[in-house]
């Protein structure tokens, strides 16, 4: 699982960088063999003006799967991050379950028709 982390228009702090790693790498890891790549970007839409302009965008990459992508907005980038990374963890598990039970119901049907062909009558 490669990791990404960018800050735009600021310079990244090592405390805005165990936030992401307390917020999304932490969360993801225990799934790091489905997804291939992480990229989150920070960034403060208007600078040094101030306002609810401070956002954080994650991308997860999953092989065989659109990219999960979620985007907050906020002024306070810590906020950002949590809403950003809740949604992200909750969308990646979600896609990842659907994929499992996908894979669960195809394997059901086939130990199904095995049973129906072997099965004397």
């Amino acid at each position: 699982m490669k990791i990404d982390i960018q800050a735009l228009g600021f310079s990244l702090t090592n405390a805005l960088m165990r936030e992401v790693e307390r917020r999304v790498m932490e969360p993801l890891s225990a799934r790091h063999e489905q997804i291939s790549r992480i990229q989150v970007r920070l960034g403060d839409v208007n600078g040094p003006k101030g306002g609810k302009d401070m956002y954080c965008r994650i991308r997860v990459e999953m092989p065989g799967q659109k990219d999960a992508f979620v985007e907050d907005i906020e002024s306070d980038m810590y906020i950002a991050i949590y809403r950003a990374a809740g949604r992200v963890n909750r969308t990646v598990s979600r896609r990842l379950s659907r994929v499992r039970e996908r894979h669960i119901r195809r394997v059901n049907r086939r130990a199904s028709e095995l049973l129906v062909a072997v099965s004397p009558g």
